[in-house]
């Protein structure tokens, strides 16, 4: 099984709806593409982005899990959606905008494979165009391994979520989901998720070659540091 196929059909519930990353995503639209039409999204999961994004732009979405895709299509019908691997596709087609968002470059647990997303998205960007992506930092993981796991009740349903980051730069979550059926009977879905932590030097490294980064901000617009729970950075790529 695919990593999150487990956790599919609970995934919305638990994350909710993504209002405030669709609205910083636009707004970097508006400042640096304003004339965006078409845009990928690598690791679109259930679609809640894109079905954010709203009309206007001509959407397709990538993801590894059959069961996520399943979703993505019910909730966001007129996208094209595939299931692929960020780091092999091929669409033989350029993009406005590429976004790639909840830590999604983060499950690409080799910085050679982080190196070939890099590339894949160069490849598949129009001159100019942007890539829009976001990263679980260095500094969050290794709170995360601190902490006691995570307990989250949410409709009737109970989550327990646990990162191990002993094995640093390699994060490993147990997500374990005890579904409600009956009174005294539960369902367990496990999941267990490998998140890779990259420092942001490392990633303006890589990023180099092909894009200038216009902006890296935290989650409250601050300044994006390997401390940060979570980095936002937007690129352009350079022209060929």
């Amino acid at each position: 099984m695919a990593q999150y196929d487990s956790f599919a059909a609970f995934y919305d519930a638990v994350n909710g709806e993504p209002t405030e990353l669709i609205a910083t995503l636009l707004g970097a639209f508006d400042r640096y593409r304003p004339d965006a039409r078409d845009v990928l999204e690598l690791g679109c999961g259930t679609g809640a982005v894109l079905a954010g994004l709203g009309s206007g732009y001509s959407l397709t979405g990538i993801d590894l899990s059959s069961r996520m895709l399943e979703r993505a299509r019910r909730r966001c019908p007129e996208a094209r959606l595939l299931e692929a691997d960020i780091t092999r596709f091929e669409l033989d087609e350029t993009f406005d905008a590429v976004i790639c968002v909840f830590d999604t470059l983060n499950h690409v647990t080799s910085l050679e494979g982080w190196e070939t997303v890099v590339s894949k998205v160069a490849q598949h960007l129009r001159d100019g165009g942007l890539f829009f992506f976001d990263l679980n930092t260095v500094g969050r993981l290794r709170d995360l391994g601190d902490m006691a796991p995570w307990v989250y009740d949410f409709d009737g349903h109970t989550l327990v979520m646990d990162v191990n980051f002993s094995r640093e730069p390699l994060a490993v979550w147990d997500i374990r989901i005890f579904e409600h059926r009956s009174d005294d009977n539960y369902v367990l879905h496990r999941d267990t998720i490998f998140e890779l932590g990259v420092d942001l030097e490392t990633v303006r490294q890589m990023l180099s070659a092909h894009f200038e980064i216009l902006e890296e901000f935290d989650e409250e617009g601050s300044p994006a540091s390997d401390d940060s729970v979570r980095a936002i950075v937007v690129a352009r790529r350079r022209p060929r």
